[in-house]
């Protein structure tokens, strides 16, 4: 349960009101709360020692506080989430796409939201992908993409074009994350995903959401084999892929 909201356990990850917590996102969320919040990108040929660079990249609380703001400290851990998703997705490979871990119609879906079967790997990136454009959208004040929560308007399909999908989104979300200041946090923001909130309350929700999503799909990979990138000794650098 998140400020009255509650998230599907299925993989639908919608947010609707809270009404019983479904103990299958108990997994998902634990999943998500340990992993860690930020992991540095490998740097190939670089022969600086490991604690030099790890000081370059973790500033003192003290030095965090001299420049901090309510846009660089929701960045701060929204680049995080940004490198353990994109990097899971960008790790499975072609023929997983379509994994999904459960067949099944699992009923009891909250009405109007969402798959009643678990969602395949391809659908959870593709929904996190129309969400992150969707709260981009409400904390911009402009109309966020329809049914997020059933794939949205997207026609992308092939896993090239998701992973492109994907990047863009969180360039989109960045951008709005970054415009939340001290003087517009508190402002009103209605809309159909975790509306009607402020712009600090939605900015919360939207870098949660991420997170919520990761602890699924990390979940995919492990039952496939796959050592999620950002649990990896030397994480690899996030892949551009040109857009379609």
């Amino acid at each position: 349960m998140l400020n009255g909201f509650q998230v599907d356990d299925r993989g639908a990850g919608v947010l609707r009101p809270y009404s019983t917590l479904a103990k299958g996102l108990m997994t998902c969320l634990l999943a998500a709360a340990l992993a860690p919040a930020v992991h540095a990108q490998s740097r190939d040929g670089d022969d600086t020692p490991l604690e030099d660079r790890q000081a370059e990249k973790n500033p003192t609380a003290g030095e965090m506080s001299a420049h901090e703001t309510v846009a660089s400290a929701l960045l701060r851990q929204f680049q995080g989430e940004e490198y353990e998703f994109r990097s899971a997705a960008e790790a499975m490979p072609l023929e997983k796409f379509s994994y999904r871990p459960k067949p099944g119609d699992f009923g009891g879906v909250y009405p109007g939201y969402g798959p009643k079967e678990l969602r395949t790997f391809a659908e959870q990136v593709k929904h996190v992908a129309c969400s992150n454009f969707a709260f981009a959208a409400e904390l911009d004040g402009k109309q966020p993409p329809p049914a997020c929560d059933k794939g949205g308007p997207s026609p992308a399909k092939t896993r090239a074009q998701l992973l492109t999908y994907l990047r863009d989104s969180f360039a989109a979300l960045n951008k709005s994350l970054n415009a939340v200041s001290s003087k517009n946090m508190y402002d009103p923001i209605e809309g159909p995903y975790a509306g009607p909130n402020t712009r600090l309350g939605l900015a919360g929700i939207a870098i949660w959401h991420v997170a919520d999503h990761y602890g699924q799909i990390s979940l995919y990979l492990r039952l496939n084999g796959i050592i999620p990138p950002a649990s990896r000794p030397t994480p690899p650098d996030l892949k551009d892929y040109p857009a379609h």
